[in-house]
């Protein structure tokens, strides 16, 4: 998310701009596996760039959404008390709301609380309501933000890690990736839970990262009219808490947990963690149930040593800049990290305006348009007859769509977040196979060869030749 609304910001002026992502696709790591918060901005330590940039982020989002044109709903949120010692937590959240210059911020009492959430555990004694919160698809905004960088003269480099850097005398000149050497005056580190280990190749070694765990569960669109808002418990010293959370696209979203690992690639989930999702997930709405479950998974967020946002020029060499440890609320700073950096960077090299592509257009969802826009949709294209997907009711033209777009879906995964193809009750049961057709044919590729997530998650195993087998044993 940060990365590539940092190269969008970069696409409007002259210069060449190259994103250079390991993973097969955008949105690979922690920008598709977080709470999909706008968070109105309480939370953070006044003075922090936490509670800075994430206020400043909060409020660009409306803008950027629209020019996007992604979805943003403002639902507001409630961090919800159950005991005196609560209270008191929501007496100070309030007063450093305040401080951090959050609108909208209200103590709202017991009789009030189940005219905004029904469903609301009876138990509750108060909540902390922040107006100006809301939620958003996280994916979908990275690869809306990818696309409209694109259009503005931004490459891609897909596949590709970086191995290091060729520095001479104190300055970075070039970029080491497995594909290529990519000559440079500025390099951009926005790698997440990997940016420490980047820094440590140009010898920045001021800032450690932990890779903290979350494991999340989905519940199915029936469940989706349990919250309206965003409900948080009181927070702790180590997270937010296990979250309730609406989505745009109508499911509940529980989590997430929080547990530090030495592993970074470690993304299971555990019975013990999903237990713990369900029961304080419980605590906050009685009638969230297992059986409404269609999907679990984990997130790696990563955490600095600093405790804050890491947005700085390097000290130990000219010409990088770290951007680090942007854990919640990252997804709503991004904005105003993107601004941020593009002002560090003019204290580089002179940066000029140009006139760039600012609306960019969604593959139009067949699912949610009228009877009127369905039907010239379908004259349009015939294709928008043909339904791929059931349980989200996603049509070939949108596959075909999401396929031929910069940067485009070249896996399963990659079609599923751009149209939800595969998100629905089942899962891809029924629309999987027809998603691998059409990857193989408008890429050119054989059935083996198309991937669930790029590198070596090949859907088909034992098939070379489209929809032929060599072995007996091919697997699905």
């Amino acid at each position: 998310m940060v990365g590539v609304s940092i190269a969008r910001e970069l696409a409007r002026y002259n210069v060449d701009t190259v994103l250079v992502e390991k993973g097969s696709d955008v949105a690979s790591g922690t920008s598709k596996a977080n709470t999909a918060i706008l968070h109105a901005g309480f939370d953070p330590e006044p003075g922090t760039l936490k509670a800075l940039l994430g206020l400043q982020g909060n409020v660009l989002y409306d803008v950027m959404a629209a020019e996007l044109d992604v979805p943003v709903r403002r639902t507001g949120s409630l961090v919800v008390a159950f005991s005196d010692e609560e209270m008191e937590t929501l007496e100070m959240l309030l007063q450093r709301g305040q401080e951090n210059g959050v609108d909208g911020l209200r103590i709202v009492p017991q009789d009030e609380l189940w005219s905004i959430e029904p469903h609301l555990n009876p138990l509750a004694s108060a909540g902390l309501y922040a107006k100006s919160a809301g939620i958003v698809n996280p994916f979908e905004m990275v690869l809306a933000s990818a696309e409209e960088a694109a259009l503005n003269g931004v490459s891609f480099l897909m596949g590709t890690e970086v191995t290091g850097f060729a520095i001479r005398n104190g300055q970075v000149e070039q970029v080491v990736t497995t594909r290529r050497r990519i000559e440079a005056d500025i390099v951009v580190n926005a790698a997440g839970v990997w940016a420490d280990v980047v820094a440590g190749m140009v010898g920045s070694n001021s800032f450690k990262i932990t890779p903290r765990k979350g494991e999340y569960m989905v519940l199915d669109r029936n469940a989706g009219n349990l919250v309206h808002t965003v409900l948080f418990p009181v927070p702790t010293a180590l997270s937010k808490g296990i979250t309730v959370t609406p989505t745009t696209d109508g499911n509940i979203l529980l989590g997430p947990t929080a547990e530090d690992l030495r592993d970074r690639f470690d993304l299971s989930t555990t019975q013990e963690g999903l237990s713990r999702v369900l029961k304080e997930a419980q605590k906050l709405v009685p009638l969230v149930s297992a059986r409404d479950t269609i999907r679990v998974f984990a997130g790696v967020r990563a955490v600095s040593n600093t405790d804050d946002f890491i947005v700085e020029l390097a000290r130990e060499v000219e010409g990088f800049v770290n951007v680090a440890g942007i854990q919640s609320p990252g997804v709503t700073a991004a904005p105003a990290i993107a601004r941020r950096v593009v002002e560090l960077i003019r204290r580089r090299t002179t940066l000029t305006l140009k006139e760039c592509i600012l609306r960019r257009h969604r593959i139009p969802a067949f699912r949610d348009a009228s009877p009127e826009v369905r039907l010239r949709l379908f004259g349009s294209d015939p294709k928008y007859g043909r339904v791929v997907c059931r349980c989200e009711t996603v049509t070939e033209a949108e596959v075909l769509d999401a396929i031929h777009r910069v940067p485009g879906a070249h896996t399963v995964d990659g079609v599923k977040f751009r149209t939800r193809a595969g998100m629905g009750r089942c899962q891809g049961g029924f629309c999987g196979p027809r998603v691998l057709e059409l990857l193989s044919r408008e890429l050119g590729l054989s059935y083996g060869h198309v991937t669930l997530r790029g590198e070596d998650s090949r859907v088909l195993t034992g098939s070379s030749k489209r929809g032929v087998s060599e072995s007996n044993d091919g697997q699905c």
